[in-house]
């Protein structure tokens, strides 16, 4: 098309590229041709992925929109030219890089060729590359960064997202994945430099033959269990606990890494569920490997769930409930082993925005600290390394789509850690004759019942999403904001995306602009709290609401009807998915 940014020649002689060097994906675009598919082609080629939840995630196949061997050489050769402004040492320090096993035959792209191919551009510039040889869970990668003392990390992976994708995640030095200005400025290198320096790139092979690559499996794994151990506070009541634990990676890589974590917990190794214990990249026996969809995928993180007596059916805690039971544990096992109540100054909960506030009643009552993040681990991650450096000690850490981190040692979620972790306050608990489910109503008792709903509309049209916040944004009038949902006032609003708050004397946001993203925050009358997101990694508008009510008010199915009446508002009345042709979320 007339007037952009790449131009025929350029654009030739990448397509040219891609077509020669890949088999797989020339087939895919012969196709395309052939069919006269012009629309598909232009989708392809005609536009770049960005960097969203730092790095690049994106169906695999042929086209600059899509992952594939190009598309990672030219990211590769983008953040090695950052690295090299930036890092005076960056050729002693090099890069870790791992992989999961998601694949597309019909592409020829697979996480383990598309390593072997980050790790042969910076190779092919003489940088030191630690690539592990075998497939890995993800929170291995930034553990790796920090233990290594590696400029940076990448893992190629697309964690929950579908089969289709795969993705591109950048870690920092600090072992926290990257924020702005890093990934504007690596996206700017990719884009400086988007031809192949070399045949060498291409060359899958130059792994096995080069001295600057190491692998630090066997080193990281051990490193990483040893330190485990620091989160084990009952290994006695563990090995003699008479509970059984059920283990699903839903096709993922996980399931052997937890198996050891169980032992260094001196648990037994979880049962494996057959048919999902191997990684598969086609992710056979479930719909979507995504545990934020709940008992569907029950046919990475740590969904969890117990059976309950009375119904033979199960129980599947939500990642707010999870968080509730890990948060009382954490701190729990924390006092433990620090008599002095002042101590609890120097420590910190933290958790993502549009996730369950139980963590801030808990510190309200206990005395430590509590702090809200921008969604995305990556805010996280970096949040608890800066509290580090003041000497401060951030010991849980979670996001409400069940990513969660017990301690500080990966700045990373990790479901790894986080199983082991459940299995002993399980098991503690059932020694103690109570369940997870009774653990979680104590909580709330002392705490105060939180309430919350998540869940989701699809949207596939870009310009549609901008329609739905732009009329949010002008609901009233032009720069007016709804006033109210569900006829309940509005008495607060917050929008990151143009920082913008109601409730600060200076009507700025606390938290960072985030322009990259939709997100708006309403807080009601009654103390209901819901936010409007946009994702950054699928073509979802997500929608949270909470009820925070106060210790003593016990009235939970009062509580749920209210909070169902006003999200029930809050999707009709603001999103409109009838008229905006939005699917809504299959349960």
């Amino acid at each position: 098309p007339a007037g952009h940014r790449y131009n025929n020649h350029n654009l030739g002689v990448m397509v040219f590229h891609a077509v020669l060097q890949n088999q797989w994906t020339r087939a895919q675009v012969e196709s395309l041709v052939g069919a006269g598919r012009v629309d598909d082609l232009r989708r392809r080629l005609c536009s770049r992925m960005s960097f969203g939840t730092a790095g690049l995630r994106a169906p695999m196949g042929a086209g600059f929109s899509r992952i594939n061997d190009l598309t990672v050489i030219q990211s590769t050769q983008g953040l090695y030219s950052y690295l090299c402004r930036y890092f005076a040492d960056f050729s002693s320090r090099g890069v870790v890089v791992g992989f999961d096993t998601r694949g597309q035959e019909e592409s020829g792209c697979s996480s383990h060729r598309l390593a072997k191919l980050t790790a042969a551009v910076l190779l092919s510039r003489d940088v030191p590359v630690h690539l592990f040889s075998s497939f890995i869970p993800t929170p291995y990668v930034p553990y790796a960064v920090k233990k290594l003392g590696a400029a940076a990390g990448v893992m190629i992976t697309a964690s929950h997202n579908p089969k289709e994708d795969n993705g591109y995640k950048v870690y920092w030095c600090n072992g926290a994945q990257i924020t702005s200005p890093h990934d504007k400025e690596i996206l700017r290198c990719i884009e400086e430099q988007l031809e192949p320096w070399s045949a060498s790139c291409w060359d899958v092979g130059l792994v096995d033959r080069c001295s600057l690559r190491t692998d630090p499996l066997t080193q990281i794994n051990s490193c990483y269990m040893d330190e485990l151990a620091s989160l084990c506070f009952h290994r006695d009541l563990n090995s003699s606990s008479p509970l059984k634990f059920v283990h699903s990676s839903f096709h993922g890589v996980g399931h052997a890494f937890v198996q050891q974590a169980f032992r260094v917990f001196g648990f037994p190794p979880p049962i494996a569920v057959p048919e999902q214990k191997d990684p598969d990249p086609n992710f056979s026996s479930v719909r979507c490997p995504n545990p934020e969809e709940g008992e569907s995928v029950l046919v990475g993180r740590v969904p969890v769930s117990r059976k309950t007596p009375a119904s033979c059916g199960w129980k599947v805690f939500t990642g707010n409930e999870l968080a509730a039971l890990l948060g009382w544990w954490m701190f729990f096992t924390w006092k433990e082993n620090h008599s002095e109540p002042a101590d609890a100054r120097s420590i910190y909960m933290l958790a993502t925005t549009v996730s369950s506030k139980i963590l801030q009643a808990f510190a309200r009552i206990e005395g430590f600290h509590f702090e809200e993040t921008l969604p995305g681990f990556k805010w996280v991650g970096n949040r608890i390394h800066e509290l580090s450096q003041t000497g401060s000690r951030v010991i849980f850490s979670f996001e409400e789509s069940i990513g969660f981190l017990c301690g500080d040692t990966v700045l990373d979620k990790d479901g790894v850690s986080s199983a082991a972790v459940v299995a002993e306050m399980a098991a503690y608990l059932h020694n103690k004759h109570l369940s997870l489910s009774q653990q979680l109503h104590n909580i709330y008792q002392t705490y105060g019942y939180h309430v919350s709903k998540t869940s989701y509309v699809v949207c596939n049209d870009p310009p549609t999403i901008q329609r739905i916040f732009s009329r949010i944004r002008n609901f009233d009038g032009s720069g007016s904001y709804p006033k109210t949902c569900g006829g309940v006032q509005i008495v607060h609003v917050r929008d990151v995306t143009t920082g913008y708050d109601s409730s600060q004397p200076d009507l700025r946001s606390v938290l960072p602009v985030s322009r990259s993203s939709h997100m708006i925050t309403f807080t009601l009358q009654n103390g209901i709290v819901a936010t409007l997101r946009t994702s950054g990694t699928e073509p979802k508008i997500k929608y949270y609401t909470e009820f925070c009510a106060v210790p003593g008010q016990s009235e939970v199915s009062t509580l749920e009807e209210e909070l169902r009446k006003v999200t029930a508002a809050l999707v009709d009345e603001f999103l409109e998915p009838e008229k905006n042709n939005l699917i809504r979320r299959l349960v």
